[in-house]
């Protein structure tokens, strides 16, 4: 086990990687459709409300040192309550990834590839999922320690590259089409901090349990600041909001970069960063999924279970007919099952400290 254990900088980056597909794909511009104006207010707002929900799970697992939430579940209710919580958990990794899997591709289809079967560019992302998972979780952990950060440069970069071209006093409103659309329906958007769900199976991986806490604190304020440069970049960059059915609006705005004669055309580089870290994002929840299955049936050795799980993303992502079969669940359902799972964890946690508490 010493073997898989991971230090508090990879523990975070983990996390990080979650926010990365429903980023790059369709999460800034959705908001931006939705709150107007008052995006950016909303995603501070909601920043806080991550970090706090990430401190709220560390002081709830307190009581839990070395559990992940499968064992928690399994203290709380026994071996089928934590069948019931397990499934759960895997169906979510492996739905979403799947299904976000299938928005990239059509997104990498319309840009570069319109003459390819789209289930060839599936196949070879579930290639990279089987070959990465066989190499050992090490090898997806170095990999997500390294892009990440150029990941987040390359957004970075997006943002300051065409600072020229923005237009500040697009924030105003600042409370955009009303308070209650800021502050209350826009709660719906801590479904776009994903990495919350991957800090309920990490305590068993820290090599240091102690930074339990911050990565659960810096995970919610690192995945705001990514979301928040992202939705500012297209905000602040297009006189109109653009269609909710725009493919990959970020690449749009990393055409407009320019450094002089020398530099320009950089969308390609950004893509391909923005492709790796998408591929660690889907060799972390077929991890996921395949230590939570491991755990539940008691088994020795889940390499054999990689097969499956590959196959089976696969097979869910090229069970739509078509983009907008699949880009409803990235629009309308992702966010909402995100949240539901948060809740579910919390739950879980609160339930299992009072039954602790009972007890005593």
């Amino acid at each position: 086990m010493s073997k898989a254990k991971i230090g508090t900088i990879e523990a975070i980056f983990i996390t990080l990687t979650a926010i990365v597909p429903l980023t790059v794909t369709s999460l800034p511009i959705t908001i931006i459709n939705e709150l107007k104006s008052s995006s950016l207010l909303n995603i501070f707002y909601v920043t806080i409300i991550c970090t706090l929900i990430g401190f709220l799970i560390y002081f709830l697992f307190k009581k839990f040192p070395g559990f992940d939430i499968i064992d928690v579940s399994n203290y709380l209710g026994g071996s089928i309550f934590r069948n019931i919580i397990g499934f759960i958990f895997i169906f979510y990794f492996i739905i979403s990834s799947s299904l976000l899997l299938r928005n990239f591709c059509e997104g990498l289809d319309v840009i570069y590839f319109p003459y390819t079967n789209i289930i060839f560019m599936i196949l070879i992302f579930v290639i990279s999922i089987a070959i990465t998972n066989y190499l050992g979780f090490n090898s997806t952990i170095r990999t997500t320690t390294i892009i990440f950060p150029i990941t987040l440069l390359s957004i970075l970069l997006l943002f300051f590259g065409n600072i020229d071209s923005f237009t500040f006093q697009k924030i105003f409103p600042i409370l955009g089409e009303g308070f209650e659309k800021t502050f209350a329906l826009g709660l719906s958007n801590i479904g776009a901090f994903a990495g919350i769900t991957y800090i309920y199976l990490l305590p068993p991986l820290l090599k240091n349990p102690k930074q339990f806490k911050i990565v659960s604190i810096l995970s919610g304020l690192l995945s705001g600041l990514f979301i928040f440069i992202c939705i500012a970049s297209l905000l602040f960059m297009f006189s109109i909001f653009i269609s909710t059915n725009e493919l990959m609006p970020l690449f749009i705005v990393s055409r407009y970069i320019e450094f002089g004669n020398f530099f320009q055309r950089f969308e390609s580089l950004f893509l391909l960063i923005w492709t790796i870290a998408f591929c660690c994002y889907l060799s972390i929840s077929c991890k996921f999924s395949t230590t939570i299955f491991t755990k539940i049936f008691n088994l020795k050795d889940s390499s054999q279970l990689i097969n499956i799980f590959v196959i089976l993303i696969f097979a869910i992502a090229i069970l739509p007919k078509n983009y907008i079969i699949s880009s409803f669940f990235e629009y309308y359902i992702y966010r909402y099952f995100t949240i539901a799972i948060i809740i579910i964890g919390l739950v879980i946690l609160f339930l299992s400290n009072l039954k602790k508490k009972v007890s005593k």
